[in-house]
C-alpha cells in the first residue's frame, strides 16, 4: 500500500565555478530525481546570486527551489544524494504544512 504523499520544498545551491553546462546538468539531474520519486508541483530557478557568506572561498551560487510531493521516505534519500554530490554547495529539504 502506497503511503500518503506529503508536501516538501527543497532549495539547493550549485557551484557556479563548474561552468554553465555543468550547473545545468546538475539542476536537471536533481529535478529528474525528484520527478522520479514524487510529483513536482513547482520548479523555480532563481539563477546565479551572491551568497550571504562565502562557502569554500566562493561568493556566488546558482539557486534552485523545487516544491514537490513524495512519500515520507524520499526526502532523507534526497538529502543524502545532495551531500555526496560534487558541486552542490548547500541544500535543505523541508516538510511543508498541510
Amino acid at each position: 500500500m502506497e503511503k500518503a504523499m506529503q508536501n516538501y520544498e527543497t532549495l539547493f545551491v550549485v557551484d557556479v565555478t563548474l561552468g554553465e553546462e555543468a550547473v545545468k546538468a546538475l539542476v536537471e539531474k536533481f529535478v529528474a530525481l525528484i520527478a522520479e520519486n514524487g510529483e513536482i508541483t513547482e520548479t523555480n530557478e532563481w539563477g546565479k546570486r551572491k551568497l550571504a557568506y562565502e562557502i569554500n572561498y566562493k561568493s556566488e551560487g546558482y539557486y534552485v527551489l523545487v516544491n514537490f510531493k513524495s512519500a515520507a521516505s524520499f526526502p532523507a534519500e534526497l538529502e543524502r544524494i545532495f551531500n555526496i554530490t560534487e558541486g552542490i554547495m548547500r541544500s535543505i529539504v523541508i516538510k511543508k504544512a498541510a
